[in-house]
């Protein structure tokens, strides 16, 4: 039985849809892509349209390269590599990928993400590595067409089994080939991070030698598909779905995500148990991905590597996928570990380098050296809500009193509660919220928490995510340009999920398995604990923090084209905030200084 038989009779449930061929798919069109297996030379100055990148050495690409896997299937790649290769070997980088090797690129997001045009090829499969930088630095850069994608053969499987096994036989395909100096990693973000994190966590081959996930997931139920138990970004995930364009059958998510409702052996089947992970990692993180900050988080502090580092960059994912100095840096890691040069990466290179957001009032932290995340210096400095005066407070009230918010829709207003900083104050790690809450009109309670940074007006501030021509009034209100400010999700019956194994000791960080429900009874005033995604701001004297509590999703939407025209929680009603006397209701920051070093 193959992988893909296994599979499908595993969950006889499992739903697959067709996907719009390549020849009719939007995404397509514009690029006329075809299916052309050949050999072009593409000789140094050579550019792909007028302002792009020149290819920088002579280059060879070998156009939809047939690579054969295990099961009879072929997927298809665009291998790029110096002409020199045939003489010099070279160390190949795979960039896996659902998107088309031959398609959108970040021309897509507004202003490029910061990035000039002449930064990029246009030979650069999305969030992946350039082939014409990376030739240079004499490699090879694999852009393939994940299974079931544009021209590969069989049925598309989001992550999982199916395509850590396609991963490990096409690193065994091109570890032989003879352009190849036996040595292969992984680069990109997003999808492609994920990816190898999925690969690396389920299979172990020889040649694999170097990771680069730059940003991605872990675990696509609690951080992407039913963040706190409910359904998240559905209209992300439909259109993400139906974005697969190829000639067979796509996995059908988003039908998934409702027959499978709590965490059972089906998302087990797309979790990443990090801990076996056993190469080099070079992780790139940020607090400014929607989709992101957890997983990459997640990996560096569990993967199994002796050997792994993570860069917390202040900008966002695609801006430094094409940086120069970004580049150059994972250079350095390439190099250590698929060429064995000495070149004191290991030396040299912190294990974390962490930024810290200013939000434009004062300056960001930019990549200080630390050990660890959350750090050792931390204090956790609890702020107690009242609803009285709409405030957190370093002491607890005597006082009851309470604070409602219309429950369900996108335009419903939030509760929120105001913090204000004496002293410059820094904090980074994981914030939690602990909230006793009550719903009288139904039995459960969908719950969003998020931080914003206020001034010292109380004036709502935002962050730019990448450098910008226009003032951040002009810049589009969307999570891949501006930064918010970190969520925290619940839904209130899953709070018995609790797992205080996997829970942090100090209380911080909570987990919950997702795997069960408990009603609550309507009225009832029952206590919620909300560990936020992580984060890391700076603010001078005066400013402060806004707690915002609302029943859906609270920053802007990733996109326009990807926000949902209602509210996906399940909510009813109005939902009721206690504060004071035996409902402690407060705010957990994780405080790290009180001096600008």
């Amino acid at each position: 039985m193959t992988t893909t038989q296994n599979i499908k009779s595993r969950f006889p449930d499992l739903n697959f849809v067709k996907p719009i061929p390549v020849h009719g798919h939007p995404r397509y069109k514009p690029f006329n892509v075809k299916f052309d297996p050949k050999r072009i030379v593409l000789p140094k100055g050579h550019t792909k349209e007028e302002g792009r990148k020149q290819m920088l050495v002579d280059s060879v690409l070998d156009r939809d390269t047939a690579i054969p896997l295990r099961d009879g299937v072929h997927v298809y790649a665009d291998i790029y590599r110096p002409a020199s290769s045939g003489e010099a070997t070279v160390p190949a980088v795979i960039c896996w990928s659902p998107y088309g090797k031959s398609s959108i690129s970040i021309d897509i997001a507004w202003h490029r993400s910061g990035v000039p045009k002449d930064w990029t090829s246009g030979y650069e499969t999305f969030e992946g590595l350039d082939p014409a930088d990376w030739c240079k630095r004499g490699y090879a850069v694999v852009n393939v067409d994940a299974r079931g994608a544009q021209f590969s053969e069989g049925s598309f499987f989001f992550w999982g089994d199916q395509e850590a096994e396609d991963i490990y036989d096409t690193i065994d395909y091109l570890s032989k080939q003879p352009w190849c100096n036996g040595s292969v990693c992984m680069g990109g973000n997003s999808y492609l991070a994920k990816a190898q994190v999925s690969y690396a966590s389920r299979q172990s081959h020889p040649a694999l030698k170097a990771l680069a996930p730059w940003e991605g997931f872990t675990d696509i139920y609690r951080q992407l598909l039913r963040r706190g138990g409910f359904a998240m970004h559905n209209t992300f995930v439909s259109k993400y779905q139906w974005g697969v364009a190829g000639n067979h059958e796509v996995e059908d998510m988003t039908q998934m995500v409702k027959t499978h409702p709590l965490f059972d052996e089906y998302w087990a089947g797309k979790y990443d148990e990090v801990e076996k992970i056993n190469v080099p990692m070079y992780l790139l993180g940020s607090f400014s991905n929607p989709f992101h900050i957890y997983g990459s988080f997640d990996t560096y502090r569990r993967a199994g590597s002796t050997k792994k580092w993570m860069r917390v960059h202040a900008t966002f994912e695609w801006y430094e996928m094409y940086e120069r100095n970004s580049n150059d840096d994972l250079q350095r890691f390439y190099d250590r570990y698929c060429k064995g040069i000495m070149n004191g990466w290991e030396t040299d290179t912190p294990s974390l380098r962490l930024s810290l957001h200013g939000f434009g009032s004062v300056p960001n932290i930019v990549e200080r050296p630390e050990t660890e995340f959350p750090l050792r210096r931390q204090r956790l400095q609890s702020y107690y809500l009242d609803a009285a005066t709409r405030s957190l407070n370093l002491t607890p009230r005597d006082s009851e009193a309470s604070i409602y918010h219309d429950a369900h829709g996108l335009a419903a207003p939030t509760s929120d509660f105001v913090l204000k900083f004496d002293d410059y104050t820094e904090i980074a790690g994981y914030t939690k919220v602990r909230l006793w809450m009550s719903c009288k009109q139904r039995d459960d309670m969908d719950v969003v928490v998020q931080l914003r940074k206020i001034d010292e007006s109380g004036n709502m501030l935002e962050g730019v995510n990448f450098p910008c021509p226009v003032p951040a009034s002009a810049i589009p209100d969307a999570e891949t340009s501006k930064l918010y400010g970190p969520q925290g999700f619940l839904r209130a019956s899953s709070s018995v999920s609790r797992d205080q194994a996997r829970s942090s000791s100090d209380g911080q960080e909570v987990f919950y398995r997702h795997d069960r429900e408990e009603k609550i009874t309507p009225g009832a005033i029952v206590p919620l604990d909300i560990t936020l995604w992580p984060t890391g701001m700076v603010f001078a004297a005066g400013e402060g923090l806004l707690l915002r509590v609302g029943g859906h999703f609270l920053s802007a939407p990733s996109a326009a084209a990807m926000k949902p025209v209602e509210s996906e929680d399940e909510n009813v009603g109005q939902h009721y905030i206690h504060t004071g006397g035996e409902h402690d209701s407060c705010l957990v920051l994780p405080v790290i200084a009180g001096s600008r070093p």
